[in-house]
């Protein structure tokens, strides 16, 4: 399938200048929508409560199901559904802008959903919608895992221009695709809500997660599930904030939380113009 660039975008309402608080939240959620829905408003309002303009859920963060077979029976339509209206209804609350990690919505296959990652602005509009492109797969030791058989993977790249900056967005096992970054363009803050497992999780990301802010000189936004789930599934939690540099701004090892650090774009354009390695790139494409 053809890999297309969708780069959505909404007009700034203020010059993006300065610096920004941002959060990434951390959940260890349960089949049942309404209790996930109930503890993401508590962690949003903390979010809110600290000074983040952007708050960033995890994947998943309405319900990790005991098969995975349970996210389709609560999928929704684009627009409409409870899981949307609750995330619009934060966003204009708290007068945030809100990524809502991934919900489950409708595919083109009755047994299967897309994994979208949607973004509310301070009005509770939704504004952008990217669907998951790379779908995990892994089968090492007793874990089994194929995404193909319940979801159907996104083909467009997608960034979103907001007031505080382009956010380019990605979801989990797309951490792995550097040149799904590179199809972004020049972006300014990279968000990756994830449910990564404990086993790939210890190994690589971190160190994916730091790679990536390096790379692309910006800032990474990576809000994870963090604990152990019905279905025996244990994910590695430790969201973080990284800055352009690759240094951790703040993290939460494990455990249901908010993680808040500032985005500073003066910083980044300094760090851009000392090692100006994006204008520095040879090969375009392949």
């Amino acid at each position: 399938m053809p890999i297309t660039s969708r780069n959505k975008a909404t007009k700034p309402t203020k010059t993006v200048a300065g610096t920004v608080k941002v959060a990434a939240i951390q959940m260890a959620s349960s089949p049942q929508v309404a209790s996930n829905l109930t503890e993401a408003e508590r962690l949003i309002a903390i979010a809110a409560e600290q000074g983040a303009k952007i708050v960033v859920l995890p994947e998943y963060f309405c319900m990790m199901g005991a098969k995975d077979s349970d996210k389709v029976a609560v999928r929704e339509k684009s627009g409409d559904g409870p899981i949307q209206r609750f995330l619009s209804k934060m966003a204009k609350e708290h007068k945030i802008w809100l990524i809502g990690g991934t919900i489950p919505l409708v595919s083109n296959y009755p047994n299967k959903v897309r994994n979208s990652c949607l973004v509310y602005n301070d009005k509770g509009e939704q504004v952008a919608r990217y669907d998951k492109i790379h779908l995990f797969g892994l089968d090492l030791g007793t874990e089994h895992y194929h995404e193909e058989n319940t979801i159907e993977s996104g083909n467009s790249v997608v960034a979103v221009e907001t007031p505080y900056g382009k956010i380019g967005l990605s979801v989990c096992y797309d951490l792995r695709f550097p040149e799904l970054y590179r199809a972004m363009g020049e972006v300014d803050i990279i968000v990756v809500p994830s449910a990564f497992t404990e086993t790939t999780g210890k190994a690589h990301w971190e160190s994916l997660i730091r790679a990536r802010a390096i790379e692309n000189l910006c800032y990474v936004i990576a809000p994870a599930q963090g604990g152990y789930h019905l279905s025996g599934r244990e994910t590695h939690g430790d969201s973080m904030i990284v800055d352009p540099w690759g240094v951790v701004l703040d993290r939460l090892p494990r455990g249901s939380g908010v993680v808040i650090a500032n985005v500073n774009r003066g910083y980044q354009t300094s760090l851009r113009n000392s090692l100006p390695a994006l204008k520095h790139r040879t090969i375009k494409a392949i």
